[in-house]
């Protein structure tokens, strides 16, 4: 099934696990390319039946409620990233020796002979804020590119396409990885690694597997953090095709075969002649917007994927200052009285709340929600000296609050047990009262928002407001 020639399809039986972003598109390019497509979902709700009967309106047939049981006669399943590997449907085509796909797979293999190469981002934090710097870089370097994947822009789309692309920007999570083992990037980064989504992968040892995937048959460069270890080692296990390089970023100064930063300068010690010797200079750090460490690595990063696809410096420098981060990502709100008020709600795990606290001297820390069972003894001891005081919110505080008595006994807590509406505009104005001139209020709250919030961008979107209320 490796070509788009519509043969490979025409009455093959194709199962689609899971409506939503990824199985709509799966389901109508099969469908399309001349499949039997019988799609599965578990749930039965209003969204669910008004996609089932777009699908049916074609000749799809949906079965709803039931995700479980493999249909009579599939050849492949194709699987929304979001389903569990565990899962009974899996275990019944295992059995059948059925194959599974992911839609990352399947857009692979839909790829024409002249397709686009990948330039494939993971890790745990910063994947989404690092693919679209390198579709930046790309553009400035006039290559017609693309953000795609994990990002919201279908990976299906984008081969499909009328209009052939250059190079795509590839961000891929460990669930999509997961379930594409064809997939062969030019060049690839693990951004960093920390324990997440260990309720899915059932270890941390299959988390980091999983995120390593994507070094799998690269040709060019592996791009790794060189301040996590752990990146590296997945680097060394991958199996690569000759020549591919291994490419460290560093927040200090870049030893050969490096980026990194001198004099608040990005520098590249990887992809110039006499790497031992030579450095090319590709933008200041001012060019990153907003300078915090965890950013700048990010912007070195896409600079590493954008250098080992052969564009040039001035692209790089260009690209950067082109780029305009995300909403709740570290955004500066507003200042009042003094006092800095940065929304950061999209910091939903312990490690994204250490990268976000580490970018300030002196902090209200507005933290908490749904914890997914993280532990916070370590974020806590990391950034105790940091803290002026703590504001806590939402249900699993109380694991926050602990972490605190243990490794910040002498920082003020102020602990918020209500869940209504109001509660983040309490929140604002129990940090403002602890804050003083000088201090940041930072809304980084280590944990997902589904307790209280529809998502980040909501539990984001009432910080703002909030802060704006004190302004006025």
């Amino acid at each position: 099934m490796g070509s788009r020639q519509v043969t490979d399809w025409q009455g093959k039986h194709v199962t689609v696990a899971g409506l939503g972003v990824s199985g709509l598109p799966a389901a109508r390019v099969l469908h399309g390319l001349g499949a039997r497509v019988t799609v599965v979902n578990d749930g039965d709700d209003e969204r669910a039946r008004a996609q089932a009967a777009e699908l049916e309106a074609l000749g799809v047939t949906v079965r709803l409620g039931d995700g479980a049981t493999l249909p009579d006669g599939t050849e492949l399943v194709v699987t929304a990233p979001g389903w569990k590997p565990d899962k009974p449907l899996f275990t019944a085509a295992a059995q059948a020796g059925v194959p599974v796909w992911g839609d990352v797979e399947l857009a692979w293999r839909l790829r024409g002979p002249d397709a686009a190469p990948w330039l494939a981002v993971t890790g745990t934090n910063g994947k989404t804020t690092t693919v679209r710097m390198l579709a930046a870089i790309l553009e400035a370097a006039g290559l017609r590119t693309a953000a795609v994947g994990n990002i919201g822009v279908s990976l299906l789309d984008a081969v499909l396409g009328d209009e052939p692309y250059d190079v795509l920007a590839v961000e891929l999570s460990s669930y999509q990885l997961h379930w594409a083992p064809s997939l062969r990037a030019h060049s690839a980064a693990v951004l960093n690694l920390a324990p997440d989504h260990l309720d899915w992968h059932g270890s941390m040892e299959a988390y980091a597997a999983d995120k390593g995937r994507v070094y799998e048959g690269n040709r060019v460069a592996c791009v790794y953090n060189a301040g996590d270890k752990a990146t590296e080692d997945l680097v060394r296990a991958a199996d690569v095709e000759e020549g591919c390089r291994a490419v460290g970023f560093t927040l200090g100064a870049p030893g050969p075969s490096q980026l990194g930063v001198v004099d608040g300068i990005l520098v590249d010690r990887a992809f110039v002649e006499n790497r031992q010797r030579n450095a090319q200079e590709l933008a200041e750090v001012s060019d990153v917007n907003p300078p915090a460490p965890h950013n700048i690595a990010n912007a070195l990063a896409a600079a590493a994927l954008a250098r080992a696809y052969g564009v040039p410096a001035a692209a790089v420098r260009d690209g950067l200052r082109a780029f305009t981060p995300d909403a709740h990502r570290i955004a500066h709100v507003a200042d009042v009285d003094g006092v800095a008020y940065v929304d950061d709600s999209k910091a939903t795990n312990t490690h994204a709340a250490e990268a976000s606290l580490a970018a300030y001297e002196s902090i209200v820390w507005i933290a908490g929600g749904l914890a997914k069972g993280a532990a916070f003894d370590e974020l806590v001891a990391k950034s105790a000296q940091r803290l002026r005081g703590v504001v806590l919110i939402g249900a699993d505080r109380a694991l926050i609050r602990e972490a605190l008595a243990r490794h910040a006994p002498e920082v003020p807590v102020v602990d918020l047990d209500r869940t209504d509406t109001g509660a983040m505009l309490a929140a604002v104005e129990e940090a403002r009262r602890l804050a003083v001139a000088g201090d940041t209020v930072l809304l980084a709250p280590a944990c997902a928002s589904m307790d209280m919030f529809t998502n980040y961008n909501k539990r984001g979107d009432a910080f703002a407001e909030a802060v704006r209320g004190l302004g006025a």
